[in-house]
């Protein structure tokens, strides 16, 4: 796995520990921040976690507004957690990440969807980054 996919998964972690245990994102990313600062070998991920995690801290209403707009049927509450930590970095990176282009970013949510969900995450991750890519085209 790609330093770059391991911070993902990171970022994915505090996205989900924060929804999950209901803390403001900004507390969840600076308990990462000190448990960071002791594992030296992992920085590499670290980095680009923080920057996924303060992404989605700064954009956070304009990211769900476009999940929730996209997402028919489906409202962010009846969706599972970690699907939502996904999309929300997802959306992220094919935002606010001129870096990522669209279908890496969908293609890495997708495959955490896949490793981290239920066995229909991967297709509605998919379809739903898919919808706001092509509707959000830069």
């Amino acid at each position: 796995m790609s330093a770059r996919s391991k911070a993902r998964k990171r970022a994915i972690d505090v996205l989900y520990s924060a929804d999950l245990r209901g803390v403001p994102l900004a507390s969840a990313l600076a308990d990462e921040a000190q448990r960071a600062a002791s594992e030296p070998s992992r920085e590499a991920s670290w980095l680009y976690a923080r920057e996924v995690v303060d992404g989605v801290i700064d954009h956070g209403d304009e990211i769900d507004e476009l999940i929730q707009t996209y997402a028919q049927g489906w409202t962010l509450e009846r969706m599972p957690a970690v699907d939502r930590a996904i999309l929300r970095m997802g959306v992220w990176e094919m935002l606010y990440n001129p870096e990522v282009p669209d279908g890496v970013a969908i293609s890495e949510a997708v495959d955490q969807a896949t490793i981290l969900s239920t066995d229909d995450s991967a297709k509605f991750v998919n379809g739903l980054l898919a919808k706001i890519g092509a509707a959000v085209a830069h």
